[in-house]
């Protein structure tokens, strides 16, 4: 198997990609790492590296600011255009980058296509939950609009993951709603309550973003504008309630000396909370193993998203959503 690695994208470009992509090498020696980039920037990174890492030249980099599918059109030797072209031409099984979110999904869908039914890909982000198992969201930003059938194939997208790289027996799928009632929402959300309530998945009615962390579902389903939104709130949110606590900890002797005491367990509770831990958000529905890792990505994250890719590839996912969308499309049509 061989993993490509866009070394160039992200904040902490190329230092914390290399880093967190030759832990994963050295913790999963039959996995080949192609690093992607700048040859002069990488090589001294891997002075100790393993065997199994090795680098591919590329002379250009995506910028965050820059106009995605432009970008992905004039930059054909970026090191997120070659990773993603990589994967299309069967010369790496999955591509991970923490670069330009718009041009690695214009690149994803683009270059390696949509899976046969798929009308459109979601971005499919792991969302924290209480008890620590996570739950998927698709979409959370790769369409801004959808109708009630893509809805469903997000549904049906999201269950496999679920199952089959979450190790989550009959995958609980809730849609995102201002209201659990099932007349509730607008008309996309209506009619898509009906599409899922007759489909395949476990669908278990309309959840309301303020219960998602308490893991009322493992599969969250909304057009991506939403998903976005609800994605980005929740990230302030923690970012704000640590920041908070740090501030209060440090406040006086007696708050210092506490914050020592409970230091075991807000260490477990930031685990939790850290999107590191749960590896990238998948591009699903693309012909290709796509994970895009958040910009300020460090080594942790990368490696948890190596390990992530080799769970999807290992199960064969993508084959698992081609037949599952062919057989709904057969149950809907007929």
């Amino acid at each position: 198997m061989i993993i490509a690695i866009d070394a160039m994208g992200g904040d902490f470009a190329p230092g914390a990609i290399v880093e967190g992509a030759v832990e994963a090498a050295r913790g999963l020696p039959d996995l080949r790492i192609v690093l992607i980039g700048d040859e002069a920037r990488i090589s001294p990174l891997l002075v100790q590296a393993p065997k199994n890492i090795e680098i591919r030249h590329a002379g250009e980099v995506i910028m965050a600011d820059e106009e995605p599918v432009r970008a992905v059109r004039r930059k054909k030797d970026s090191s997120l255009v070659v990773g993603v072209t990589m994967v299309s031409n069967k010369e790496a099984d999955a591509i991970i980058s923490a670069g330009n979110t718009g041009a690695f999904m214009s690149a994803g869908l683009l270059i390696t296509g949509r899976i046969k039914g798929i009308d459109r890909p979601a971005l499919s982000p792991m969302i924290p939950t209480i008890d620590g198992a996570g739950a998927i969201i698709l979409d959370a930003g790769a369409n801004m609009d959808a109708h009630p059938a893509h809805l469903l194939q997000y549904a049906v997208m999201g269950s496999i993951y679920a199952e089959k790289v979450m190790g989550v027996e009959k995958p609980r799928v809730g849609l995102l709603n201002v209201g659990t009632e099932a007349k509730k929402g607008n008309d996309l959300t209506k009619e898509a309550y009906g599409l899922l309530e007759n489909s395949t998945v476990h669908f278990v009615g309309n959840v309301e973003a303020r219960d998602i962390m308490e893991h009322v579902c493992d599969v969250v389903v909304c057009d991506g504008f939403s998903g976005n939104i609800l994605l980005k709130t929740m990230e302030g949110m923690a970012k704000t309630i640590f920041s908070v606590m740090k501030e209060e900890f440090t406040r006086s002797i007696t708050s210092q000396l506490a914050a020592l005491m409970l230091k075991p367990g807000l260490k477990r509770i930031k685990m939790q909370m850290d999107y590191a831990e749960h590896g990238g958000a998948l591009l699903m529905g693309v012909q290709g193993t796509c994970i895009k890792i958040h910009g300020s990505s460090n080594a942790l994250a990368v490696r948890s998203a190596v390990q992530q890719a080799k769970k999807f590839i290992d199960q064969d996912v993508n084959a698992l959503i081609a037949r599952e969308i062919q057989r709904e499309s057969g149950d809907l049509n007929g």
